[in-house]
């Protein structure tokens, strides 16, 4: 069995190593030590991922315009360094030095015992929404006696959850019956079952630019090319898809899926409207591509009323033509990881099936807890999740602009987090003096494809009001620190408790 997860290609990689600086003294020696210590570089800040098969030094040296044993010698000095194994007839893949502790992930939460010093600005993830998480959780443990009788296995979900979200669906305009879903664990097991039903390895996936790191992520390791359709306006007023660039995108590359997130976009919060849907889902039919519709944030717009938004994109689909993936783990509580799809009978049927060789189904007390929320308690879970949004997103935006006024934003009409232009300092570089100073920050890079976005970042807008103050402080010490090209604390400068 191979031991690299993914491959990245010579135009791929070349773009990645223009993103990424040398290690400091590394631009002035050798081309080959340059190119090294770009290598090294990408490791350590998450963007180049552990098992990834490079390409091979004769395609490398061509695409870099550099002689085959400059690249050569660079592949040597990663083996001997411990940041390359090879094999012959399997190639060359990136690992870590023995003993050397992964980069931390700003998309995984801090540690527990890190969470006194460390301030988290990468997780994008709301508290549970009490006292309803406790009310459904004491009713659903009522309703259990009756579950456990049985096997407890449900691998469409269990009914009354099936149900709560198909009228959940109804009443946002789209006519749902509980056949149509297929209750998972979390979103991305939702995702997950839809890449596998829809995708071989090498099969083209149009995606937003920037997307969601995570979806991203997970096609790369599926083996798909991604196509990266960039948004009109990321940081500006009202950003929206540009529909000539899908246009041009479904035409030319002829997409097996198309993965968009319409309903206030992870990262930048865009909320899409119905006439830009009606015209991508032309322009996808047309073309023969599945528009695979992310709506993991669809309940979160806390600055537009619920009487101004569009209805769910499936709703405008007559013809099969779209698979919608929802979640309760961003309104509700990321510890329930109750995730769902909506499609055909027949493909829900399909992928029920398909899920029992690795996971026969998700937890019926969750799915109960679920149930009670959305059924019972939606109004009100929404209404308090939605204004703790609301205020964050207030704060932030007033420190951000006294803190850090080159740096632009719009804040957008909903969703988990703000999209920042930093003025043309390095992401990466801002989470690694970030790392260094006790802030978890989430490069821009992350969420774009072969290294764009380098002068980007995601906030996320769940920090408390209270909070906010300490953590653009930190937010702007990184911001300086990357600006004189350190990420080098002072003598003594571990990070210090929480003033907050």
């Amino acid at each position: 069995m191979s031991e690299w997860h993914t491959t990245i290609t010579p135009p791929a990689f070349a773009r990645l190593l223009r993103t990424a600086r040398a290690p400091d003294g590394d631009g002035r020696r050798s081309a080959y030590r340059t190119l090294a210590g770009q290598v090294r570089t990408l490791l350590a800040d998450g963007r180049l991922p552990v098992g990834t098969r490079l390409p091979a030094e004769r395609e490398l040296a061509a695409e870099l315009a550099l002689s085959r044993t400059t690249v050569a010698t660079a592949y040597e000095a990663l083996r001997t360094d411990g940041y390359l194994r090879s094999r012959r007839g399997a190639g060359s893949w990136t690992v870590l030095p023995e003993g050397t502790r992964p980069p931390a992930d700003a998309l995984q939460p801090v540690p527990p015992d890190q969470r006194d010093t460390v301030i988290d600005l990468g997780v994008a993830a709301l508290p549970a929404p009490q006292p309803h998480l406790g009310r459904a959780a004491a009713r659903a443990l009522e309703q259990l006696p009756a579950y456990a009788a049985g096997h407890g296995h449900y691998p469409t979900g269990v009914p009354v959850l099936r149900e709560a979200i198909a009228r959940r669906f109804t009443a946002r305009g789209l006519p749902t019956s509980p056949d149509q879903i297929l209750v998972t664990t979390g979103a991305m097991g939702a995702l997950q079952l839809a890449r596998r039903a829809l995708l071989g390895r090498g099969d083209r996936v149009a995606v937003e630019a920037p997307s969601y790191a995570h979806s991203l992520q997970l096609l790369r390791r599926a083996g798909a090319r991604l196509v990266p359709v960039p948004l009109a306006r990321p940081t500006g007023p009202q950003p929206q898809w540009d529909l000539a660039a899908w246009r041009r995108a479904l035409r030319d590359s002829a997409p097996r899926v198309a993965y968009v997130v319409p309903d206030f976009h992870n990262p930048t919060g865009a909320l899409v409207p119905e006439e830009q849907r009606r015209a991508l889902l032309s322009a996808a039919r047309a073309a023969g591509t599945v528009l695979l519709v992310d709506e993991t944030t669809a309940e979160l717009g806390w600055g537009v009323d619920d009487g101004a938004l569009p209805r769910p994109t499936a709703a405008l689909d007559r013809t099969a033509q779209v698979i919608t993936v929802g979640s309760a783990s961003k309104l509700l509580w990321g510890g329930l990881r109750i995730g769902w799809l909506r499609a055909a009978p027949a493909l829900v049927r399909q992928l029920a099936a398909d899920r029992v060789f690795g996971d026969v189904g998700t937890p019926v007390l969750d799915q109960l807890i679920a149930a009670e929320m959305i059924a019972e308690q939606l109004d009100e879970v929404r209404a308090h999740q939605l204004q703790r949004l609301r205020a964050s997103a207030d704060a932030l935006a007033a420190e951000l602009r006294l803190r850090l006024p080159g740096w632009e934003f719009t804040l957008p009409p909903g969703g988990l987090a703000l999209w920042l232009a930093t003025a043309g300092t390095s992401g990466t570089a801002l989470a690694r003096a970030g790392e260094r100073i006790g802030v978890r920050l989430a490069a821009g890079a992350r969420f774009g494809v072969d290294g764009a976005f380098e002068d980007y970042l995601r906030i996320p807008l769940t920090v408390p009001p209270a909070a906010v103050p300490a953590a653009v402080e930190r937010l702007a010490e990184a911001a300086a620190r990357a600006a004189r090209g350190s990420g080098r604390a002072p003598a003594g400068g571990d990070p210090q408790p929480l003033a907050v």
